[in-house]
């Protein structure tokens, strides 16, 4: 019968302790965002609940809903949440601020949007809803 000392029983627990907590964060960072890939592509419009005036973007992966205030790339992006019916997106972009989106799906040609932040120094907040519209 092989015998651990306290030591080496210490350290195998350290390094498990370590290997979880390392690997933790790096599944919270996945950019998987499987719900937006399963959006039915095309021609959506986003129409705001306050009133603002509609507009329309083309949807080709579905990720196009996340920065809707942010249009530039190199926004770095960190996924909070990634489930089958919902997601929350952090994001910042260098220079031009960040925001944090949440998109819920009602079907594929339907989803509900809330997003906030800071864009060009100011804030802004979105809520409303982009539907499938057409073809682009």
């Amino acid at each position: 019968m092989q015998r651990f000392s306290n030591s080496k029983i210490a350290t195998r627990t350290a390094f498990a302790a370590a290997v979880i907590a390392f690997a933790v964060p790096v599944l919270a960072q996945s950019d998987g965002l499987s719900m937006l890939g399963k959006l039915t592509k095309g021609e959506w419009t986003v129409k705001p609940r306050d009133g603002a005036p509609e507009r329309k973007i083309c949807v080709r992966t579905g990720q196009e809903l996340i920065q809707l205030q942010h249009s530039e790339r190199g926004c770095s992006r960190f996924v909070v949440e990634d489930a089958p019916f919902k997601v929350t997106v952090q994001y910042t972009c260098p220079g031009n601020g960040y925001g944090r989106t949440y998109i819920r799906r009602e079907t594929e040609t339907l989803v509900q949007i809330e997003s906030q932040g800071i864009s060009n120094g100011l804030p802004f907040q979105l809520a409303g809803e982009a539907r499938r519209t057409g073809t682009c």
